[in-house]
């Protein structure tokens, strides 16, 4: 870890890397305009998988007092990762034949039918417990009919997958047990929700007497106000919302691997080791003494014991970990391994032979409907995840390494 001191405003920028080197210009340049904010809380951090995102950078940390900025919480409210452990041995079905393929493809398979992903949704209404609880609280009884328009699409989209960079995977452990991984998260409810309220804090700003530039795309709202409380009230209900929609995917999944093993083998599959956590929010946490809004966009706390996991790119590896509560991160760490090149980058750069022809070489059953581009998203395009690991002993240790079985994309 380095330190980069703005003379401008005292706040320094800590940053998870081995130097300067390792820094994108944008992510460095956004990271100056975070530390230039008058309400920062210490200073600002970048985490090992950092790099451009909009407003602030992607795996980009910081607390506030008495502010949050949505911009600096993301669109994608509440994404993050579920993640379970069986009793089942990869080496004892990977050659096991169902009928339809190995019990991998078979289990890729079905959830590929079964669960929508991409663009797509479910055609009729799915039951969603968040939705459900918000209407009978009454959260919704709310004057503004922009946002309450996505709630009805919310119960169509839950418990669904997604595009970009979300995943499922089945996956190996390094003493030979299947795991499943599944990175998603609040879908389009997130994103009307982190549009409309960046809006409203840019409407404001005069009457909030921000002074700062709108190119910076970093407008907050003030928490002791009625804009202030409906963010977090909505950025709550959107991370309750991802947490539901990983749950039944999850659930999906168990259901898919359970029914298939035990058909064709002589298992009777456990789970263990559920987890379930966000790396897209803000966060009222005590830090130093002080009551702060921690801020983290693409980045999973990490507390003292507490267990996360950190997604490297599919074909590569990914991690288990317990934080090891380090206060200068704010109780943080990577939330995976960070893009080497952006999507339209990796697209100039590989093929998708190149992509299909090496997830075959590793044994990777892909699953993905449309594979034109698959290389957006290949391992190539993304931080060697070990070295990220490296860059951030100080956060974490590790519990498990896992490697790509199968992987849905959208």
């Amino acid at each position: 870890m380095f330190e980069i001191m703005n003379e401008n405003t005292g706040h320094p920028i800590k940053v998870w890397l081995n130097d300067m080197d390792c820094l994108e210009d944008k992510c460095l340049e956004q990271a100056y305009h975070l530390s230039q904010l008058p309400f920062v809380y210490k200073w600002v951090c970048l985490m090992p998988d950092t790099h451009a995102g909009k407003g602030m950078p992607i795996g980009g940390v910081f607390a506030a007092k008495d502010v949050v900025i949505p911009n600096a919480v993301g669109t994608d409210i509440g994404c993050g990762m579920v993640f379970t452990a069986t009793n089942v041995k990869v080496a004892d079905i990977r050659e096991i034949q169902t009928g339809n393929g190995t019990i991998t493809q078979s289990v890729i398979g079905d959830l590929m039918r079964e669960i929508p992903v991409g663009r797509t949704k479910y055609q009729k209404p799915q039951p969603c417990r968040t939705l459900d609880a918000a209407k009978d609280s009454g959260f919704l009884d709310w004057k503004d009919t922009e946002l309450m328009e996505v709630i009805e699409d919310g119960y169509c989209q839950i418990g669904t997958l997604g595009g970009g960079n979300h995943f499922i995977e089945l996956q190996e452990d390094e003493e030979g047990y299947l795991c499943i991984m599944i990175h998603s998260g609040s879908r389009h409810l997130g994103a009307c929700i982190c549009e409309h309220f960046n809006a409203v804090a840019r409407e404001n700003a005069a009457k909030w007497g921000s002074a700062i530039p709108e190119e910076y795309r970093l407008d907050y709202l003030p928490t002791d106000t009625d804009e202030g409380r409906q963010y977090l009230d909505w950025m709550g209900l959107a991370m309750d919302y991802a947490y539901e929609n990983r749950a039944k995917m999850m659930e999906a999944a168990k259901h898919a691997v359970k029914a298939k093993v035990e058909k064709f083998t002589g298992y009777r599959v456990e789970y263990t080791d559920d987890i379930n956590c966000h790396h897209n929010y803000a966060s009222l946490e005590e830090h130093y003494g002080e009551e702060v809004w921690v801020h983290r966009k693409g980045a999973t706390r990490v507390r003292a014991g507490e267990k996360a996991v950190i997604p490297g790119a599919m074909g590569s590896y990914s991690y288990v970990v317990v934080g090891k509560g380090n206060a200068e991160s704010f109780d943080t760490s990577s939330h995976g391994a960070g893009r080497r090149h952006s999507r339209t980058a990796a697209m100039e750069k590989f093929t998708t032979e190149q992509v299909i022809v090496d997830l075959k070489k590793q044994g990777v059953i892909l699953g993905k409907r449309k594979k034109n581009d698959v290389a957006e998203e290949c391992r190539f395009a993304y931080k060697d995840i070990d070295e990220v690991m490296a860059q951030q002993k100080d956060m974490v240790e590790i519990v498990r390494k896992l490697h790509t079985v199968g992987v849905i994309k959208g």
